[in-house]
């Protein structure tokens, strides 16, 4: 029988948004059991944040939240930090995304908890990390990719500093998480010992500026906004055809000729300004502007052919309708329909993750706030009419 990757690892879900709820979701893709803990009535924003809501069920709280037990508990109260430590004892991991000092606070602080359970791996996840002189300010995605350089160099002299569609810094940091916890699993077996991870969005945001930032350090030079043009490879960029947009990404030297060669221009590959990419680089604006002219003159469908013939790699830029249509996504299962009791049919977007032996499972629908709570409760010895009492006093 198969067994998935991650069964038996058990992880204490303590975050709401996106990045610790993404990273726990991956984790219980790969069969982690998953127990999402909030507090009594339900504290994850994102069940409210909308529109779209199917059945009162928000569109951006289901994006997260797939294999998870939801527990409602109040852990200011005795009864539930009596019933937290009996979840830390029989657990892997504990994730929170409260602010610099929160967990302390509440008695839940990695120094407590490692008394509790010395292999427990602690993973905190804040906006700007749980030392320096910004450790206690609130961070979001947004102000993130403003601070982190991020938004100084997406969008073009025209429209100024843009942020990415999506939470790009929240996505990150929720793989970062991911790394993290997994990594400090695997050091347990050699050593026993769990250890606490201290992740930032911060952080994380600055580490994606991988070439850009690299460029920065060794030169001084402040990048520019380039839009759609890479910032160290010409052409590779976005063009209009006769009837959309399209992406051609030329990697060396022999793409170049034969695009040039698709183009019916094949003597540019061989003009001292273009032959290099130092060159087109250097003369990146008259190189767009001549092959723009020459791609304006068929459609994109003519251009992808072409290049797919020659290897050159090309991209139609595709609206989330095309992509959602896409043979190549639905050959890979990159979209799945979960049933929800409330919701009905949900569509969802499915794991990246392809494990031959130990594939991804879609067992568990996204919970809704305390969905689980009896069940997890009973689990731990706790009898029905405590569980009641306890729901009717709100402490879970």
């Amino acid at each position: 029988m198969v067994t998935a990757a991650l069964e038996g690892i058990r992880v204490l879900d303590l975050t709401r948004v996106l990045a610790g709820p993404y990273c726990s979701m991956i984790l219980g893709d790969l069969g982690a059991d998953i127990i999402k803990v909030e507090a009594p009535g339900g504290s994850d924003e994102t069940r409210t944040w909308g529109p779209p809501f199917k059945e009162g069920m928000s569109a951006y709280y289901l994006c997260a939240n797939r294999n998870k037990k939801s527990l409602t508990l109040d852990l200011k109260s005795p009864e539930g930090k009596e019933v937290m430590e009996k979840l830390v004892k029989d657990s892997d991991v504990v994730i929170n995304n409260f602010k610099t000092g929160t967990m302390e606070r509440l008695g839940f602080g990695y120094d407590h908890l490692k008394e509790i359970n010395p292999q427990i791996v602690f993973c905190s996840i804040t906006g700007f990390g749980e030392t320096g002189p910004y450790q206690h300010l609130p961070g979001y995605d947004f102000i993130i990719q403003a601070m982190s350089g991020l938004m100084s160099i997406t969008g073009d002299d025209q429209s100024g500093p843009q942020k990415l569609g999506v939470a790009i810094t929240d996505i990150l940091t929720g793989l970062y998480a991911c790394i993290g916890i997994q990594t400090a699993l695997l050091e347990r077996e050699r050593s026993g010992k769990g250890q606490k991870i201290d992740l930032s969005l911060y952080d994380s945001a600055v580490s994606s500026l991988i070439n850009i930032g690299s460029n920065f350090l060794m030169t001084g030079k402040v990048p520019e906004r380039l839009g759609n043009h890479h910032a160290n490879i010409v052409p590779y960029q976005t063009f209009r055809s006769l009837d959309g947009e399209m992406v051609i990404a030329v990697g060396n030297d022999r793409q170049f000729a034969q695009l040039c060669a698709i183009v019916g221009q094949p003597s540019l590959a061989a003009d001292p300004l273009f032959s290099t990419n130092a060159g087109r680089v250097e003369n990146r604006a008259e190189l767009s502007r001549i092959l723009q002219e020459l791609l304006l003159k068929e459609d994109t469908a003519y251009w992808q052919s072409r290049c797919q013939e020659k290897q050159i790699p090309f991209g139609p830029i595709q609206s989330l309708e095309e992509v959602c249509k896409d043979e190549q996504l639905k050959a890979r299962e990159m979209f799945l329909t979960c049933k929800h009791p409330k919701a009905g049919d949900v569509g969802m977007i499915g794991s990246p993750l392809k494990l031959s032996r130990t594939p991804v499972d879609y067992k568990q629908h996204p919970p809704e706030a305390g969905e689980h709570t009896e069940e997890i409760l009973t689990r731990l010895g706790y009898d029905k009419t405590t569980i009641q009492e306890w729901k009717k006093d709100h402490k879970v």
